[in-house]
């Protein structure tokens, strides 16, 4: 990318962050900005976090004011993706507003899930992931908003539809704005290496000679290939070829692929409808693959019995598929050309580090900063690494690597945080200091009756999904690299110990009971890290009698909210007290 386009983003950027802090706390006029924010979750107790936190937001005027802000969780039974989702909330919202609906302007925030790849996330939402940037601090929530801050008076109405683990930034002429006024589905699309296509949706879009030549271009799209290979993109026409233009990339050759797209009003009435038809659902639809790849004018039933990217096939995928197709056909797919644009997805531990504390493009695109609403004081805030610490307090003393995030937390004195690890929510007692590599997050749980606090532990690189049929196999489920049976060995415990929660069929490191309930929260923190050092040492530990274990699947299951903003809360309040004033 040309340091021109950089500079145009930048610009681009951090104009969308100046335009939503001037609405943050403001009475916002009609037209003005979105008349609905739906955020989805993924059961209620994940309903009741987002609906206390976004309470809070607008307490302290975090968010704009005068508007509708709801939250929408999944049915009861089994998972319903994304695409169920879209379907039930509109049905939700069907129901509260009837044909009022036909004159709003609703984003659809997809939240639910538990965050495994990020599990700082997993008790209080993705959708609430922290980022370093502007006073009140930016969340997830926040950013999505203030990026698509321009899109609520270009659009008809309807509903706009995106995640809550993607950043997309981009840039258009002055004189231009994006405009979601056809009919059918609209969508945002932007230029990437082949390799990315691959793990994304791809555009086949109509011939074009003069594709890529300007910032942003509207073109009707063929079909959409769903997470295509490199062969199935070519033979498709996926393609494209690079010019002289503003297409961001230096590769020769990319595709367009997706990331947000609209749904005018009458479309997604029309998906209503098809809930009513296939409803209640048993499998999971997503909202990408399961929509788009119905339409376009060359867009086939052929799809419908692809399941090679399905996590968990159902039986009745392929007839709902089917049914999707049959619903959508022939429905116009609108693709809108970011052509100096990028995307970004924060949703794995290594993703989180990167962007927040090595990626340049992405700090000078946002802005972002290394300390952001903390009292936290670090000489070597610059350069191309640094670390970032945001809304927390740690005395004067203490020292965080580069490399390494530390969100929602107190460090006492002499604490040191070694490089690329990540501390979220924990009260951290003089002296201690955490390894390299080392991800820990503290909860407050309701266990037996009684508020405690666990801290969970891994490493940034471990796999919480990796799963093994039973707890015979758990020496194939590694800890900071070392077996389950080891570990077991370093704190002074047998194999026979070891109980995993949930579906005993399913055993990882999510559902292994590892973890020390306490009464208070920094002896849970001392406690956590003492067993993560005896397996980096090799030590041994004797853990004390009667010490109960739980896993991070108990956590969420048994978390106290009100507690754990309590915490939050009560570092908001120390900051803002001992901030200096500008």
């Amino acid at each position: 990318m040309n340091e021109q386009s950089i500079k145009k983003l930048q610009i681009a950027t951090r104009e969308k962050v100046r335009k939503f802090n001037s609405l943050r706390g403001k009475e916002v006029q009609h037209g003005e900005f979105w008349d609905l924010v739906i955020v989805t979750a993924a059961d209620e107790s994940q309903r009741d976090a987002y609906e206390l936190q976004i309470t809070d937001k607008v307490n302290r005027n975090e968010l704009p004011l005068g508007i509708n802000y709801k939250v929408f969780s999944d049915p009861p039974g089994p998972k319903i993706g994304n695409g169920g989702s879209t379907l039930y909330a509109l049905e939700r919202l069907d129901n509260i507003y009837g044909k009022a609906l036909g004159r709003f302007r609703v984003i659809l925030i997809h939240a639910g899930g538990f965050s495994q790849r990020l599990p700082n996330a997993s008790a209080l939402g993705k959708i609430f992931t922290a980022l370093p940037l502007s006073d009140p601090l930016y969340q997830m929530l926040e950013l999505k908003l203030a990026m698509y801050v321009d899109f609520p008076s270009q659009m008809k109405p309807g509903i706009l539809v995106t995640c809550a683990d993607d950043i997309e930034i981009y840039s258009i002429a002055e004189d231009e704005s994006i405009k979601f006024d056809k009919p059918g589905f609209t969508a945002l699309a932007h230029p990437s290496p082949l390799s990315i296509g691959t793990t994304h949706g791809v555009f086949v879009l109509e011939p074009h000679e003069k594709s890529g030549s300007s910032e942003m271009e509207y073109i009707s799209c063929l079909r959409f290939l769903h997470k295509p290979s490199i062969t199935k993109m070519r033979n498709s026409g996926a393609v494209r070829k690079r010019h002289r233009g503003c297409v961001s990339l230096t590769d020769a050759e990319f595709v367009y692929t997706d990331s947000t797209y609209y749904v005018d009003y009458v479309t997604s009435m029309a998906l209503l409808g098809l809930l009513k038809e296939i409803g209640p659902l048993e499998c999971e639809i997503d909202a990408y693959g399961d929509f788009l790849q119905a339409l376009g004018s060359k867009a086939t039933v052929a799809y419908t019995n692809n399941t090679a990217n399905v996590t968990k096939q159902e039986s009745s995928l392929v007839e709902i598929r089917q049914k999707i197709f049959s619903c959508l056909r022939g429905t116009p797919l609108n693709v809108i050309l970011l052509n100096n644009s990028k995307f970004y997805h924060v949703g794995t531990t290594t993703e989180y580090l990167h962007h927040l504390t090595e990626d340049p493009a992405l700090r000078s695109e946002l802005g972002l900063l290394s300390s952001a609403f903390s009292l936290y004081h670090n000489e070597a805030l610059e350069g191309s690494t640094v670390c970032c610490v945001m809304y927390s307090i740690a005395d004067p003393s203490c020292t965080v690597a580069p490399r390494s995030v530390v969100e929602y937390c107190r460090l006492e004195a002499r604490v040191t945080v070694g490089r690329g690890s990540i501390l979220s929510g924990c009260w951290v007692r003089p002296g201690l200091s955490v390894p390299d590599g080392v991800f820990m997050h503290s909860l407050c749980v309701n266990h037996q009756h009684k508020t405690g606090f666990v801290t969970v532990v891994f490493g940034i690189d471990d796999n919480l999904k990796q799963t093994v049929e039973t707890p015979a196999y758990m020496e194939d489920l590694k800890l900071f690299g070392v077996s389950l049976v080891e570990c077991l060995h370093h704190w002074g415990l047998g194999n026979e110990v070891l109980r995993f929660s949930a579906d005993m069929s399913n055993c990882s490191l999510w559902n292994a009971r590892l973890f020390p309930v306490c009464s208070d929260q920094q002896r849970s923190f001392s406690m956590s890290l003492e067993m993560a050092q005896a397996i980096l040492d090799g030590s041994t530990l004797t853990l004390p009698k009667d010490t109960k274990l739980i896993s991070m699947h108990d956590a969420l299951q048994c978390k106290n909210l009100k507690e754990m903003l309590k915490f939050r809360k009560g570092l908001y309040d120390d900051i803002m007290q001992r901030k200096p004033s500008n």
